[in-house]
């Protein structure tokens, strides 16, 4: 099997581009000192750690072998487009649809990449993640913008 040393280098220019995009935020603090930027910086750091093992391993020949009983079927395209249609979702829907509305969008985009056939349940579990999220964040001053923007 090729070893795909390449895969960690990727993880780390990706967790270098969160780490990037987290300096472009204004550095207030909130609640325990922790500003907006905490959460990516965390996420950036962990992007970086984890690549540099990934490509360390991989250098190594230390990857583990896929079992057939853990359900890793073949590559989907379908399944693949997707999730990343899940996780760019938040991206062009935030604003016009409103925090809720786009937790249940991606939800169900990333429940059926995963297999769920229960588009309606998807929809519904999204729906009432995103509405008691919103309210949660809304009680620790967080704001997300408007519940509906649709909705005057």
């Amino acid at each position: 099997m090729p070893r795909r040393w390449w895969l960690g280098l990727g993880v780390v220019a990706l967790g270098a581009v969160w780490l990037w995009g987290a300096r472009s935020i204004a550095s207030t603090t909130h609640f325990i000192g922790l500003g907006p930027s905490a959460m990516i910086t965390a996420v950036g750091a962990g992007l970086v750690v984890l690549g540099l093992l990934l490509g360390w391993q991989e250098w190594h020949g230390l990857t583990v072998p896929v079992d057939d009983e853990e359900g890793a079927g073949p590559f989907s395209g379908r399944r693949f487009a997707l999730a990343v249609a899940g996780i760019a979702l938040p991206l062009v829907a935030m604003a016009p649809l409103g925090f809720p509305i786009t937790a249940m969008g991606t939800f169900a985009l990333v429940a059926r990449a995963f297999g769920s056939r229960r588009l309606l349940l998807d929809l519904l579990i999204g729906a009432v993640l995103g509405a008691l999220l919103w309210w949660l964040f809304s009680k620790l001053g967080v704001h997300l913008g408007k519940f509906l923007p649709l909705v005057r």
